[in-house]
């Protein structure tokens, strides 16, 4: 980890930038590439890891903007096989101001647009991108990918590492590349749960359905909260997904092989460890505390899930 220092950035360029969602999205979300050849960067990462991004400029105080983190979506080998190329994915940040204390102007609503996060999805190919990294250590895949299954729990730009994952598992190199003739696709059984508000929110849905389509052990599934579900029933969550089919996940959460790793925005975290622990899932994934051990999971504040209720070393977790 830490490479190259968020005080000492070193300079990418951006090869490639793309819209990533599927269809009309009133969410911006961009798959932006970088070119980290030649620096500390190169070939020194893996997925699940984040690098930083240090915006140009000054903030309102007439500092140097401080460095944002972004999840790295490429596998370990980079977009190009070669350990050259990082990928993140990108959502602009677009919001009203909100008042954060009292000495802030309730009136003032005026449009708020990320520092960071619109920078890195202005940015052409060939521009110049300061980078930094990597940054994590928990939320990789094991040495022994065949040693274990997974389930893979996403919200939104929580994709990311997923993507760098399910290239790893079961993409691979690209062929003429070094790591290319020993690779082998993993033989485990993965499912990926990918949460979102409408359809055309999905981010990189048709390479996981690809992927799907050409290895029978890994399975896609797409949850959808503000949609009427293909059966006619309600929108939902990841976690009332979970819940509602439990019959074809309860033999992959009973089984100690099995790896949880969550990432998006941390509401998911609350519902998930409740469902897990009220379907008596919990053990092996979830450390209770003795304060919450006699309350119902039902009850469960997001407050006592944050601090009473640990993930274990199967289960890892990203969220914000």
């Amino acid at each position: 980890m830490h490479v190259v220092l968020p005080t000492a950035p070193v300079t990418g360029r951006v090869s490639q930038s793309r819209l990533c969602t599927k269809g009309k999205s009133a969410s911006f979300v961009r798959h932006v590439c970088v070119d980290v050849s030649g620096t500390p960067l190169e070939g020194s990462w893996q997925a699940g890891q984040s690098f930083g991004v240090v915006p140009p400029g000054t903030d309102a105080n007439g500092k140097p903007h401080k460095v944002r983190l972004y999840s790295i979506a490429s596998p370990g080998y980079g977009e190009d096989g070669h350990g050259r190329i990082l990928s993140t994915t990108c959502k602009r940040l677009l919001a009203e101001h909100e008042p954060q204390s009292d000495k802030d102007d309730p009136t003032d609503h005026r449009l708020f647009t990320g520092v960071c996060s619109n920078h890195v999805c202005d940015l052409r190919e060939g521009d110049p991108i300061a980078v930094a990294g990597p940054n994590g250590k928990r939320f990789l895949l094991p040495a022994d990918r065949n040693a274990h299954d997974y389930l893979f729990l996403a919200t939104g730009t929580g994709i990311a590492p997923f993507r760098g994952f399910i290239h790893e598992l079961f993409v691979g190199p690209p062929a003429g590349t070094p790591l290319h003739a020993a690779w082998r696709p993993c033989t485990s059984n993965v499912h990926l749960l990918m949460g979102t508000p409408y359809t055309s929110d999905l981010i990189y849905d048709d390479f996981f359905r690809q992927v799907a389509k050409e290895r029978p052990n890994f399975s896609y599934h797409t949850v959808i909260s503000r949609e009427t579900r293909p059966d006619g029933g309600k929108g939902e969550y990841i976690h009332h997904y979970l819940d509602r089919a439990l019959p074809q996940f309860d033999g992959l959460l009973r089984n100690e092989r099995t790896l949880i790793y969550i990432c998006g925005l941390a509401g998911m975290q609350v519902g998930v460890f409740q469902t897990l622990a009220k379907r008596g899932l919990a053990d092996g994934f979830l450390d209770l505390h003795e304060e919450v051990k006699g309350v119902p999971p039902a009850d469960w504040t997001p407050e006592q899930v944050k601090r009473r209720v640990h993930a274990t070393r199967r289960c890892m977790l990203e969220v914000y």
